[in-house]
């Protein structure tokens, strides 16, 4: 579990101002500059604590989880609105017109947050943000019951470094999604979900332990199962969002950075709207 002075989760000293993310997605870098690297994303909706400016960009803190880095200040504004709706869709386009030929303003992910205003036939205006066919939104109440197969609609998505989207993430950008799609809050890193999420599986290892829905991880890396056998995970082997047997990639990964350090599984009827006490007070 990361302490209190862990750098990942710890905002310079000083008041913040609430700002909530309006662009399509914002990448969190590690320093107030466009080549640096891209520790996370903010999807859109979602808020942040601005602590401090630099040229264009502003030291944040993301609510959801906690993660500190440098975001763009133009993907910021304020004041925050309360969301709506959250995108139930993999991707959509918000278009500047609730007309499907208009010109699209940018790309929504998957969990991203909007806020409804006004409703025109079957599209949803979005403070904000433009127009969305209401298919692809749902309720913030509407969630999914089932991890492993929101994960498998990433299938073939590009390996991202700091990635949470649905053009490109990561090994916990993927289960960040997946559990976040049925309502359970998992922080961003796979240490401090290995720390804290859901309850240790003793004897992971033998053969039939493991469930669909469990989680493997690796020192620094994490996969999503989808039997007793199969693992989907986002993984630089493959570049991309893939599935394989367990046994195929555990021998693979331990090459090079050794065999899985263990496994845990989530409730996640008992996990929805569980308190994180790996957040930052």
């Amino acid at each position: 579990m990361p302490t209190k002075d862990d750098p990942r989760l710890t905002p310079p000293d000083g008041p913040a101002t609430p700002m909530q993310v309006t662009a399509g997605v914002c990448a969190l870098r590690g320093a107030p500059d466009p080549g640096a690297e891209m520790v996370s994303q903010a999807l859109h909706g979602e808020t942040v604590q601005l602590y401090r400016e630099a040229g264009e960009f502003g030291e944040v803190q993301l609510e959801r989880d906690g993660y500190v880095g440098w975001a763009l200040m133009e993907a910021l504004s304020s004041p925050v609105l309360e969301t709506t709706h959250r995108v139930s869709a993999l991707r959509t386009y918000v278009y500047s017109e609730p007309d499907l030929k208009s010109a699209p303003h940018f790309l929504l992910t998957l969990g991203a947050k909007v806020v409804a205003e006004e409703q025109d036939g079957q599209w949803v205006g979005c403070a904000r943000a433009g127009w969305i066919h209401e298919t692809h939104l749902a309720g913030l109440d509407t969630l999914e019951h089932d991890p492993a197969a929101v994960a498998v609609r990433y299938l073939g998505t590009p390996y991202l470094w700091g990635g949470r989207e649905s053009l490109g993430l990561d090994c916990t950008g993927l289960t960040v999604a997946a559990f976040g799609a049925c309502g359970v809050l998992l922080p961003r890193d796979s240490d401090i979900q290995f720390a804290w999420a859901g309850a240790p599986i003793e004897g992971w290892d033998a053969p039939g332990a493991l469930q669909r829905g469990d989680l493997v991880f690796w020192k620094g890396h994490v996969g999503i199962m989808l039997d007793a056998e199969r693992v989907i995970h986002a993984n630089a082997h493959h570049m991309a969002v893939a599935a394989e047997p367990l046994d195929g990639a555990i021998s693979r990964i331990a090459v090079h950075y050794g065999d899985p350090i263990g496994a845990r599984r989530i409730d996640v009827a008992e996990s929805r709207g569980q308190a994180p006490d790996w957040l930052p007070r």
